[in-house]
């Protein structure tokens, strides 16, 4: 069993005993924690909170708990039910709320779930305030409310406010996707975009759609990470269908990848890449990705005038710095997009939109889009870590063979060659250490790699 208490929540598997898996009693003290935060920084003795959940099987359970933990503690309750992180996101800011929780496991496989946690902006929490929430549920430091003063529950569904959110986004043309007449194919990997999808496509006037996975049942039809290997089934799909592209999306819908109509994989790193240059040649500015993503979005961002910044993984970290630089877009190479003409959170739903409106302007099929960009491949490899692992040390001994060389260690460890880079990280959300490369070739960029977790595993 595995619990993993992070900053941005707490991840685990389901089962097993309280501390060692996501057990009930673990729900119930982080999301207590949780509530004595939210009444510790708010001055209302009113406080409300929207909690939305993918469809992964252990959810309604956890959703129960999560529920009853919050109106134990004082707090009314928005339940929206299964419903999209980016929905949930909205819901917050809609509802005026204080906060919110969103109980999804992201990519993670079935026997996982999560509690993500909000603030009253609809965004993720910040570093400190996530240390002061486990503070709590360490010391068991939350007072649960009296009788008189417990919280209500109400339910309502928030996917169509977002979709009108993002069919009133000025650079989501809805009429150009219509005359279009496109064929759209996507994978829901059985989870809330099987809800969420169809109904976006209907109000862009996408008439010929392809369900893949659709029914949101939580029994996932492959290992949910929107990554090629785990898409060769849905790649054969799209070919034999005469589909003009294809949406696949993780089981809360943050992140984006997509299919061309040939049935190759567009690439996850370049569909913030694509959905920037559209909104660049629209909107030039700023744009940001984390240390992790690729090359490409700075060159095309360069290529409107605009300028480039790289910020710690985390979406937290790429918001903060999106703000702090006045970016127009960005987001991860995971396939997540943050526009902030429509809210800072990393949204498939929205990049769907932008990408459709972006591929009718554009004319062109998707494989020829793709060409468009520049070719950068990246190599994704993670290196499971024994509990007792030093990984500061072993970045420390890494860093070190190769300091003749262009070194960033503000977030883990990246190392920048001539015509390629190497980030080793620690994961926040497994016990595994990451390290993403990137070069002019697929083989150059496994070979990096291949030569890093080699020295990673000599000294561990």
């Amino acid at each position: 069993m595995t619990l993993i208490k992070s900053i941005s929540g707490i991840r685990g598997t389901i089962g097993g005993k309280p501390g060692e898996g996501l057990s009930p009693l673990d729900v119930v003290r982080f999301t207590a924690s949780y509530a004595q935060w939210l009444q510790t920084n708010n001055d209302s003795n009113e406080l409300v909170v929207v909690v939305g959940r993918d469809a992964r099987i252990s959810g309604p359970m956890v959703e129960s708990l999560v529920c009853a933990t919050l109106t134990g503690m004082g707090c009314d309750v928005v339940n929206i039910g299964l419903a999209t992180t980016p929905t949930t996101e909205i819901a917050v800011v809609k509802e005026n709320a204080d906060g919110g929780i969103i109980i999804t496991a992201s990519h993670n496989p079935v026997q996982w779930n999560a509690l993500k946690l909000l603030n009253g902006r609809g965004e993720f929490i910040s570093d400190a305030e996530g240390l002061k929430i486990l503070e709590y549920a360490e010391s068991a430091n939350f007072e649960f409310a009296e009788v008189y003063k417990l919280g209500k529950i109400r339910a309502k569904s928030y996917l169509s406010e977002h979709i009108q959110h993002i069919l009133d986004l000025e650079l989501v043309d809805v009429e150009l996707i219509r005359q279009a007449n496109f064929t759209v194919a996507f994978d829901a990997v059985n989870s809330v975009g099987g809800i969420a999808i169809p109904a976006l496509l209907k109000a862009l006037g996408v008439e010929k759609v392809i369900p893949v996975n659709e029914e949101p049942t939580g029994h996932f039809a492959h290992t949910p990470e929107p990554i090629p290997e785990n898409l060769i089934e849905t790649c054969r799909i799209v070919k034999e269908n005469n589909v003009d592209v294809c949406f696949v999306v993780d089981p809360d819908v943050d992140r984006l990848s997509i299919i061309s109509e040939d049935g190759s994989m567009f690439s996850e790193e370049y569909t913030l890449v694509a959905v920037a240059d559209y909104i660049l040649s629209k909107t030039p500015g700023n744009t940001v990705s984390n240390l992790s993503s690729t090359q490409a979005l700075r060159v095309v961002t360069e290529k409107h005038g605009g300028s480039y910044a790289a910020s710690s993984v985390g979406e937290v970290n790429v918001v903060a710095k999106m703000k702090e630089t006045n970016a127009v877009i960005g987001g991860e190479g995971n396939g997540g997009v943050i526009y902030p003409a429509s809210h800072y959170g990393r949204d498939a739903l929205a990049g769907m939109a932008l990408f459709l409106s972006h591929l009718a302007k554009s004319g062109l099929t998707c494989s020829e889009l793709r060409k468009l960009y520049p070719n950068y491949y990246i190599s994704k490899n993670k290196v499971a870590l024994a509990p007792d692992v030093d990984l500061d040390a072993v970045l420390l001994k890494i860093k070190d063979k190769y300091k003749e060389e262009k070194i960033n260690d503000t977030d883990g460890l990246r190392i920048d060659f001539a015509n390629e880079w190497v980030h080793l990280r620690k994961s926040n959300t497994e016990p595994i250490i990451r390290i993403y490369s990137e070069s002019n070739s697929l083989e150059a960029a496994s070979g990096l790699s291949e030569k890093i977790i080699a020295d990673v595993k000599q000294l561990i």
